[in-house]
């Protein structure tokens, strides 16, 4: 496993403040699929993060037009897709650090995992574009070496001379590191999330 340097209403299931579930990554994906999603759920949820800890101003139909051919979605469909933007902005902003990042379950092969956890970081990353900040990556300190690891880990592979057993525990540290990650990220971002776009050249 590659590492980078530090290691029925369906929408009812979403309940409050409770944190997200493998089942939940399989009705997103499903949600997908029967509106054609322009993704899948990982990659779909991981805009939905980037883009809460970018913008202040973020809502459900700018996350439906990421996510669906033209903003399309019948009722149902966008009451679903409610479900989750509000269940992450609640993670997000919680104080009890309840975020999680919406991965297939562990039954999965190990391989199909480690690609879902980079497209959820690729996903994140597209998110933050919604920043009025002009280079993520640029930031200083912690904040952007933390924007750049995100980064290296949509490259995520599975070391196939590793055993099984370290393939998992690296693949455990990373999911942990991308959730703690993106809880510090929107702390750090939340200036940015109030300042209109023209007022952010000073603080570059």
């Amino acid at each position: 496993m590659n590492r980078v340097r530090r290691p029925v209403n369906r929408g009812s299931r979403l309940r409050h403040n409770a944190p997200m579930s493998v089942a939940d990554y399989a009705e997103l994906q499903r949600i997908l699929v029967d509106a054609k999603g322009l993704t899948d759920a990982a990659e779909a949820h991981g805009t939905l993060a980037g883009a809460l800890c970018a913008a202040g101003s973020y809502g459900l139909d700018d996350w439906l037009g990421e996510i669906l051919p033209d903003s399309r979605a019948d009722q149902m469909t966008r009451e679903c897709c409610r479900a989750y933007f509000d269940a992450t902005a609640r993670a997000l902003g919680g104080i009890d650090m309840s975020f999680e990042v919406l991965l297939p379950g562990d039954e999965q092969p190990i391989a199909e995992r480690a690609s879902a956890l980079g497209q959820w970081c690729q996903g994140f990353l597209y998110g933050l574009g919604t920043s009025p900040i002009e280079d993520v990556t640029r930031l200083p300190g912690d904040v952007g070496e933390l924007v750049r690891d995100l980064s290296e880990i949509t490259r995520i592979g599975v070391d196939g001379s590793e055993s099984a057993e370290t393939n998992e525990r690296a693949y455990s540290e990373l999911v942990e590191f991308v959730r703690v990650g993106v809880q510090l990220l929107f702390e750090e971002l939340a200036p940015y999330r109030v300042i209109p776009p023209a007022a952010t050249e000073s603080l570059h």
